[in-house]
């Protein structure tokens, strides 16, 4: 037999492929096995190394943490975002977890004063490798923040001072060099703002702050604490909740409810974009009572539960405020206007009116009172219909007054001459009202006066001479007596426009 094929051609021919192939990758496998020790002992020392280095860098990271550095790199952030200028007490550190009884530092723009009372923290190096420090659980007891919305400075005025390099070796350029808060935990907050019109102040107040979804984005909750705003027939208001997001330097305030004096709640929420200096506000006042709201002389004569919606904008020099007003189960008592018309109408209906219809849209623009769409009406009797401008002490009025067709027969000439049919089956008669609180001036009386005058008398053909037209059986009293009556009593009711006044000068806090 002859063999033309080598070794293996002949063991192909004679095995089976499956136990052919077996035995050739057995045979690789013992021809490669020398190699593997070296290639193990690699690994084993790479593996060493890298153990090594972390080791290394985490006793670096920690010794930096707990250098003077990383309090003053702490205080620096803490200044930039503030824009203020402040440093953190010395640092006490167990492990991870440092404590420090007190940060501190005043600024020239929004923020005047930061002073936080007993922080506690802990850092993590989860965020190393994105280049930041993870801050952890921080809860500080006290915080006192004050605002000045009167600054005209900018977030870019004030620059806060740079911590000083250590004496020893410089910072790496690998140690992170931004601050990742996680959550933030205040037992006591006060603040105090402020503004064109006085001081704002909320003290009391415990304060949760965690990450929301978006870059640099919180959410805050806050409960309890006391709002003291700066106006007088505002009382001490209380803070029930108040949930407010920020995020790419805009603050937005979801929802805030707020209770006031004995069953008053206001609800509010809104948005502030701190780099415009634009804010946007709106919300609803329910529950209050005519009493809590006017002076100690308009609280004896006005009655019923006040319910207003409003609405705050502001930017660059441009603020508006405006709400609706609804006055309900409203009752106007001894008010000389309406002692006024009772004398004209010889009646007692005036002298106490029960409120059908008692609203008013209201707008402060520029420092001017703007009431317009004002509605006040006692059904089957009288209504008021009208607008009035409020700028100091000044007045501007222009009003329709209603009234029931009768109401003034007793007066000749009043509804032919003065008041004419309009809608609702009313007899209307506009007036204006202009002057100050202090010397109110409307020209309804006038007119009322000179038509009786110009109806009372007519001039005889035969002589020329003026004569009265009526007699006293007719009105029960000389004409002459009725028309002076009448128009002292109305002239009278102007006082009440005085007394308004002091009721506006009490709302608006002057």
């Amino acid at each position: 037999m002859r063999f033309s094929g080598g070794v293996g051609d002949i063991l192909a021919e004679s095995l089976p492929v499956d136990t052919f192939f077996m035995m050739s990758r057995r045979a690789r496998r013992k021809k490669g096995a020398g190699k593997n020790p070296i290639l193990g002992k690699v690994l084993i020392s790479f593996g060493a190394l890298l153990l090594l280095g972390v080791g290394v860098a985490y006793i670096a990271l920690r010794a930096y943490l707990h250098s003077d550095g990383f309090r003053k790199f702490l205080s620096g952030q803490i200044s930039k975002t503030a824009n203020i200028r402040g440093d953190f007490a010395p640092f006490n550190w167990d492990g991870m977890a440092v404590e420090t009884l007190r940060f501190a530092g005043t600024g020239q723009a929004w923020v005047s004063e930061l002073i936080a009372e007993r922080i506690s923290t802990e850092v993590g190096f989860g965020g190393v490798s994105r280049g930041v420090w993870e801050v952890k659980s921080t809860r500080i007891n006290r915080l006192q923040l004050g605002l000045n919305l009167t600054s005209g400075g900018s977030a870019s005025e004030v620059t806060p001072e740079k911590p000083k390099p250590s004496a020893g070796k410089a910072q790496s350029g690998w140690i992170p060099k931004k601050v990742e808060l996680e959550s933030l935990d205040i037992g006591d907050l006060s603040v105090r703002m402020i503004t064109g019109k006085g001081c704002v102040s909320a003290k009391g107040m415990s304060v949760l702050v965690s990450p929301t979804s978006g870059k640099n984005a919180y959410k805050a909750r806050v409960a309890g604490g006391v709002l003291t705003v700066p106006y007088t027939m505002m009382p001490e208001m209380r803070i029930e909740r108040l949930e407010a997001t920020f995020r790419s330097g805009s603050l937005f305030l979801n929802r805030a409810e707020i209770s006031g004096w004995e069953d008053a709640r206001i609800e509010l929420s809104g948005e502030s974009n701190l780099a415009d200096r634009a804010h946007a506000y709106e919300g609803k006042a329910e529950g209050m009572k005519c009493h809590e709201l006017l002076n100690e002389n308009w609280a004896r004569r006005v009655t019923g539960d006040v319910a207003s919606s409003f609405r705050f904008t502001k930017r660059d020099n441009h603020q508006s405020v405006s709400g609706d007003l609804v006055i309900q189960n409203g009752t106007l008592t001894a008010l000389p206007v309406l002692d006024a018309l009772a004398a004209y109408a010889d009646t007692q209906r005036f002298r106490m009116l029960q409120l059908s219809d008692a609203k008013m849209k209201w707008q402060l623009l520029n420092g001017e009172i703007i009431l317009s769409d004002v509605v006040m009406a006692s059904e089957g009797l009288i209504r008021l219909e009208g607008r009035l401008n409020i700028r100091g002490e000044e007045l501007d009025g222009m009003f329709q007054l209603g009234l029931v067709p009768g109401t003034l027969a007793k007066i000749p000439g009043a509804e032919t001459h003065v008041f004419q049919s309009g809608k609702l089956g009313l007899l209307w008669a506009p007036f204006r009202l202009t002057g100050t609180f202090s010397n109110p001036k409307e020209d309804l009386s006038q007119r009322l006066a000179a038509a009786a005058g110009a109806r009372m008398f007519e001039v005889l053909p035969e002589t020329g001479e003026k004569v009265l037209k009526f007699t006293t059986n007719v009105l029960g009293e000389a004409p002459v007596k009725v028309i002076d009556k009448g128009a002292k009593v109305i002239e009278s009711g102007v006082d009440v426009i005085k007394d308004a006044g002091d009721a506006f000068k009490g709302i608006l806090g002057n």
